[in-house]
């Protein structure tokens, strides 16, 4: 049994696009010109967005934010995430990825790369948008809580 989470991606012009927004792969192995997939050692933090649409439109789009997990340990079954992850941010239709996609360039804005944010944060992000609120911003302040809270607890 691999120590792995593997993402499967996908991108058929004008109909399907699966692709990670952030986070870092540790392996990335292509099938052919339109799929391939990459993993994630357990613990890391990465942004999977998935499009879909036909000939009318759009018809789905959804982003997860999702910590990979190790073996044996609890995960929830996400399409194309194998064998699952821990999910820590669900967004789905258009709008609500479009605001999360603003939230992750905010992170970045601050010089910080969203996978190392503190994942607490991203539910908060969850449960805010969720409530049709808006989420407080990540601050460095914050960040530095995160790092130091993390360092204490390894």
């Amino acid at each position: 049994m691999s120590e792995l989470t593997y993402v499967e991606l996908l991108w058929l012009k004008k109909r399907i696009e699966n692709y990670i927004r952030f986070g870092k792969s540790v392996e990335n192995r292509i099938i052919d010109k339109s799929r391939r997939v990459v993993a994630f050692a357990p613990g890391s933090i990465f942004g999977f967005v998935r499009w879909t649409a036909n000939d009318f439109g759009t018809i789905a789009s959804r982003m997860d934010i999702l910590r990979a997990v190790g073996p044996g340990k609890r995960c929830s079954t996400i399409a194309y995430v194998r064998p699952g992850a821990d999910i820590l941010l669900t967004a789905i239709t258009w709008p609500k990825v479009e605001r999360v996609l603003e939230i992750i360039d905010a992170v970045e804005a601050l010089g910080i790369d969203p996978m190392d944010a503190s994942p607490e944060y991203w539910r908060h992000v969850h449960s805010r948008l969720v409530a049709r609120e808006s989420p407080r911003p990540y601050t460095r302040q914050r960040h530095e809580a995160w790092l130091l809270r993390r360092r204490i607890e390894s």
